[in-house]
Formats: structure tokens, sequence, C-alpha cells
């Protein structure tokens, strides 16, 4: 019998794209971690040459850039709002932005740097001011809630002194002088309640703090909202910005 014809697709390389090489930037820094990903360490990934990288990225920023918009994107999809139920909507969303960052570790830190607000991060942004609008709550209890959710909306909290998840924190000398653990009986205070509370570790409950944190946050929302509250005008560094006027 005549040999028959290969298949001309079976041999053929999968094509080059935006979508794939973003895909592998994602998973090789699920693996490996993002201080790993290099524009040279992925096209060896990829197989290919690193120059075939720069036409679907334009650089590394550009690349990064891209990997959040991947995460963002494992968001819980927007969908119509019911005003009534904003504060579960919002943390719903909020927490799938949790676990998505639990899922890629590495996101935290390119989070962090980024300068560009993509489409991505603008729909993410979008979705929650509208749910806080279409609840009634007025555009200027709106900004001031969004600046105190902060980091929260991309599902991590700002904690002091603490390195981001896959940094490395730097070794340096000390010069300051080493503290005296009996010059701070207030934070030994609730070391030791903390440490009793929860036995055998020797961190905090972090999920719980991020809960915790975000329902403060949205409770107080909801009591400001409800005590028709708004914030003073002119220049307010030294007025009580917290303060429901009376109904």
């Amino acid at each position: 019998m005549p040999a028959q014809p290969a298949n001309p697709g079976t041999n053929r390389r999968e094509q080059l794209n935006r979508a794939r090489v973003l895909r592998a930037a994602v998973d090789h820094a699920d693996t490996h971690g993002i201080d790993s990903l290099s524009m040279r360490s992925l096209s060896a990934v990829l197989g290919v040459v690193p120059m075939a990288l720069y036409k679907h990225v334009a650089d590394k920023e550009d690349l990064l850039d891209g990997m959040v918009d991947e995460v963002i994107g494992e968001f819980v999809p927007a969908h119509p709002s019911d005003p009534a139920q904003w504060k579960s909507e919002i943390r719903s969303r909020v927490l799938s932005a949790r676990h998505a960052l639990t899922r890629h570790p590495w996101a935290r830190r390119a989070i962090e740097t980024r300068t560009i607000r993509t489409p991505a991060v603008l729909s993410h942004m979008e979705t929650l001011t509208r749910n806080l609008l279409e609840a009634g709550l007025t555009p200027d209890l709106v900004h001031h809630a969004m600046h105190a959710l902060g980091n929260r909306i991309w599902g991590f909290s700002p904690e002091l002194f603490n390195a981001p998840a896959g940094a490395s924190a730097p070794r340096r000398p000390r010069t300051s002088g080493a503290p005296d653990p009996e010059d701070y009986p207030a934070l030994l205070t609730v070391s030791a309640d903390a440490a009793a509370r929860r036995p055998g570790s020797d961190s905090c409950d972090e999920e719980f703090e991020f809960l915790f944190a975000l329902d403060m946050l949205l409770d107080a929302i909801e009591r400001l909202h409800d005590g028709g509250w708004s914030s003073p005008g002119g220049h307010a560094q030294h007025q009580r910005p917290l303060t429901p006027r009376p109904r």
C-alpha cells in the first residue's frame, strides 16, 4: 500500500500569541516564583527565541501587566447588582480576588508594583464602585469608601513591616540599637493574648484578619450611609471626617 501522507497539522508548533505567552508566564510564576521569570526563561519554556516574545509583549512590565489581567480574569464575573445586597456582593467580589491571589501568590507583588491601570484593572474597580452607587451611597462616600478598602479590593491587606508573599526580607545590619521587650508592655500584652488563643502558632491568622477588617469596613460604610454622612469641604486636615451629620 502506498504510504499515507502525514497529517499536516500533527507536527505543527502551536501558534505563539499574546494569550499563550501570558498563560505560560502565569504558570511559570506559579511554579517557580516571580523572581525566576524573565523574558529569556519564558522563551525557553515556550521553545522560542527571546525576540519572538516582543511581538506579543512590549517588555517585562507589559508582561506583568498582562499577567495581572489574567489573574483578574479569575475573579467572579460582574452581574446585575441587587442594591439591597450590596455588602454581600462586594464581599463576594473581594473574596474572589483573595482566592485568586491564593492560587497565584506572586500576584500581590505584581499588583503592588503596577503603574498602569489596564482595562481589566479599571473594570474591577468599576464593578465595586457601581455596586456602591447603585446601593444609594453618595459619590462622596463611595470615593472615601474605596480609599478605605484600598488594596483589599485586590484580595490582600496592607500589613505593617510584613514582606509580601513570595518576597524575601532583606537582611541588613542593625544600627538603631536592639529593642528591649520590657519597653513595649502594650505590644507584649496583645501578643501574649494572641498566642494564648492560638497555641502552637507563631503568626496571626491572616485569613481571619482579612475578613475581620473587610467586614468592619463594610459595616462602617453602611453606618455612615445610613447616617447621611458627607465629607467636609475645603481643607479638612484638622476636621473629624467620620462624624455622621444628624438626620
